[in-house]
């Protein structure tokens, strides 16, 4: 199956394709409409300000491929930029509205703690999820980010971390799944995550 990574100029396109790569992944880099047809998946990676992220997929015209594609129930993951921008909008840089995708706000993590929140952390999931299979339940990914989101429908929320708070970390919806964290980076574990997406919900 070819996966298509949506190309709007996210800092960590070039790391999530070498990850895909690495599990013999057929690529196809998404530049404009065109490149999604052969594509049985779609994944949306992400680094940055919320605002530059979706200045980006306007100006580029991928916000409507990446909705469309969603909006037909096709396999899609979004990698922590990738996350936040499925909601309404982010209170980052005094308010900006997302793809609103899923119902819901993007908030910033508690003052009363370091950020952004950098390094590894556990992520607490139903280890009955295919998603997660051979990976066990708590096992450490790594995060870097500053926001989180916090889903109108929490029954949406599959996966929890604690940072001051106990945030959503990962998401699933039908054959929607995004993380908070950073799979790329995540060593072993973030790479069994990408092969159970493909083989579970793309598969």
């Amino acid at each position: 199956m070819k996966v298509a990574v949506v190309d709007y100029g996210a800092g960590n396109l070039r790391s999530v394709l070498s990850a895909l790569r690495s599990i013999d992944c057929d690529t196809v880099v998404v530049e404009s409409r065109d490149d999604v047809r052969a594509a049985g998946a779609m994944i949306l990676p992400g680094v940055g300000a919320a605002a530059d992220t979706m200045e980006n997929l306007r100006r580029r015209g991928l916000s409507d491929v990446v909705i469309r594609w969603i909006d037909a129930d096709r396999p899609f993951m979004g990698i922590c930029m990738g996350l936040q921008v499925l909601f309404d909008d982010s209170t980052e840089g005094g308010g900006q509205e997302c793809l609103r995708v899923l119902p819901g706000h993007v908030v910033r993590l508690p003052s009363s703690e370091k950020v952004p929140h950098m390094g590894w952390n556990q992520v607490q999931f139903d280890a009955a999820n295919p998603l997660f299979r051979g990976i066990p339940n708590g096992s450490d990914f790594y995060f870097v980010h500053s926001y989180v989101a916090e889903p109108h429908d929490r029954t949406i929320v599959a996966g929890e971390t604690e940072y001051g708070i106990r945030f959503c970390s990962v998401v699933q919806k039908d054959n929607l799944v995004a993380t908070q964290f950073h799979p790329e980076k995540s060593g072993p574990a973030g790479l069994r995550l990408y092969r159970n997406f493909l083989s579970t919900i793309a598969g």
